[in-house]
């Protein structure tokens, strides 16, 4: 454990390289940072430091710059709440406001709005249809020959998908075969469900047609739904960070953004963290095109029941506090905004 002199050293350089990407010197933190010690004593101390795995220096010549221990360090024992500013909040509110006009679309402004306030890479991966245990299935009229099919699972998560209705048919038909389908698949998961038993209720229907139509709608949003969709934002932001001028880097990143088996791999990492947060930073990833990289991921969640997991990708030199409070009020909104499609 560090004493006192040295956390708030380590704290200073930390914040110092955060805010402006330059390593940092002893007479920079003295003239800075009011802790009551010489320049001398400062730069002793991160000798020290530097020693015992928290800091380096990019050049012999240069100030210091934390290491993968340091923003650990610092993470996990130093780092101070940061709450969003109002005009932030309203931001967030407005976005999905304006923006979503469909389920999908949660998702996916989701993944906008969180690298739009971090300049960082944003994923987020939604629920997987297949997986979810059936609620109920219900139509809303869309138009005099549409209406929309609504399916709900009990951890909250739903699909939807428009239905022509076949002439001859009305919003009654559409409605029975609703209530027909709730009885027979309450419960049971959408994964085992067999298509050809579901056709066997065609039976005590009125309108065969409209039940046809609502079975190959159920297929699609099944054939489509293979995997729990990852959606990604804000990759070429990276090039716009001092830490990834080399070009090359920003290659490998960009390449792995396109391999979905590793991002779920990323993604799927367990959080040991309380409220279902975690933090890889640099060295502790995986993947080498991501070495100097930091991962926040936090779990989302509707009503207590999680559904999926939001994270940022960026430097390690990335604001943590603020990331850690966004992803944090994120789950509230993206509860909000899915709430509107229940």
């Amino acid at each position: 454990m560090l004493d006192k002199r040295k956390q708030q050293i380590l704290q200073a350089i930390v914040d110092d390289y955060i805010s402006t990407a330059e390593p940092i010197g002893s007479r920079t933190i003295a003239r800075k940072y009011d802790l009551g010690i010489s320049s001398a004593t400062i730069r002793n101390e991160m000798a020290d430091l530097e020693l015992l795995g928290y800091l380096g220096h990019l050049h012999t010549s240069s100030g210091r710059v934390p290491s993968s221990k340091g923003y650990r360090f610092y993470v996990d024992d130093l780092l101070k709440p940061v709450q969003l500013t109002e005009q932030e909040i309203s931001l967030i509110r407005q976005w999905y406001d304006t923006k979503v006009q469909r389920l999908e679309g949660v998702f996916q402004e989701t993944a906008k709005i969180i690298s739009h306030l971090t300049n960082n890479v944003s994923l987020v991966i939604s629920p997987q249809l297949s997986e979810m245990i059936f609620q109920n299935i219900r139509f809303i009229p869309l138009d005099e020959q549409h209406v929309i099919a609504v399916v709900k699972g009990r951890s909250g998560y739903i699909e939807n998908k428009i239905i022509r209705m076949p002439n001859g048919t009305s919003l009654l038909d559409f409605q029975q075969i609703a209530a027909a389908l709730n009885a027979y698949l309450q419960g049971k998961s959408l994964r085992n469900i067999n298509m050809a038993s579901l056709k066997r209720l065609r039976a005590s229907l009125i309108s065969n047609t409209a039940f046809d139509k609502v079975i190959n709608a159920i297929g699609q949003m099944m054939a489509n739904d293979h995997h729990d969709r990852i959606y990604t934002e804000g990759a070429t932001q990276l090039m716009e960070q001092p830490e990834f001028r080399d070009l090359e880097k920003v290659r490998r990143i960009l390449l792995m953004l396109e391999e979905e088996p590793v991002l779920r791999d990323i993604l799927y990492v367990q959080n040991k963290s309380e409220g279902g947060l975690s933090v890889t930073i640099g060295q502790e990833n995986k993947y080498n095109s991501i070495k100097d990289c930091s991962v926040v991921r936090a779990t989302y969640n509707l009503d207590g029941r999680p559904l999926g997991t939001i994270a940022v990708l960026g430097p390690t030199r990335m604001q943590y506090g603020k990331i850690i409070t966004l992803l944090g009020y994120m789950n509230e909104s993206i509860a909000q905004a899915l709430r509107r499609f229940l």
